[in-house]
């Protein structure tokens, strides 16, 4: 008969001391990250991530869990119209709901307009501001803009962001109307050594 031994199978007041602390880390780092997410963040979650920010980044939980959370931004679309080569015009928007299928394309065009639209400042800002953020975001848009000529077969194409506003529920109950903020991103066009 095999005696029982009560402490055959317990962990050392070290082993329990550091796996519990590996526990609350662990926990700390899914917490904090949407906590600290884009503003309006908490200063303190912010203080909070910065120790942690080698283990969120090792085991990617960086996410932007805000950007759907209850009290989400704006939306924002690039909206584009092309001249073909027999002159007429053809418009569109990325992303676009009835033509990017399958639903991760119209998610992945959803990201891009979102990326872009991050990096460019509102049509009002100081000249500056919109000078210094140019050398961001334009390598990004003329990437698009290239992309939707080889698509589309144009010649030249002018692309803006237009962010939808997004009412309160006050505003939807006053049933008012609201105007989107379009900012002009320039008009691109083929090099002759690419047509």
């Amino acid at each position: 008969m095999k005696s029982h031994e009560p402490n055959a199978n317990r962990w050392s007041l070290m082993a329990r001391g550091c796996a519990s602390l590996a526990i609350l880390a662990y926990l700390a780092a899914v917490i904090v990250p949407p906590l600290a997410g884009p503003a309006p963040a908490s200063e303190l979650a912010n203080r909070i991530l910065q120790p942690l920010r080698p283990l969120v980044g090792a085991v990617y939980l960086g996410h932007g869990y805000r950007f759907f959370a209850p009290n989400p931004g704006p939306g924002h679309t690039i909206r584009w119209t092309m001249t073909m080569p027999d002159g007429s015009t053809r418009s569109g928007r990325i992303p676009d709901e009835t033509l990017d299928r399958p639903r991760l394309l119209y998610h992945r065009r959803f990201m891009v307009s979102e990326k872009i639209s991050s990096l460019v400042p509102l049509a009002d800002a100081p000249a500056d501001v919109r000078e210094r953020a140019k050398r961001d975001w334009q390598p990004l848009v003329k990437g698009v803009a290239t992309n939707l000529l080889r698509r589309e077969g144009g010649l030249s194409v002018t692309l803006e962001t237009v962010e939808h506003y997004l009412p309160d529920p006050g505003e939807v109950l006053a049933s008012g109307t609201f105007a989107d903020a379009v900012t002009p991103l320039g008009s691109y066009a083929w090099a002759e050594s690419q047509r």
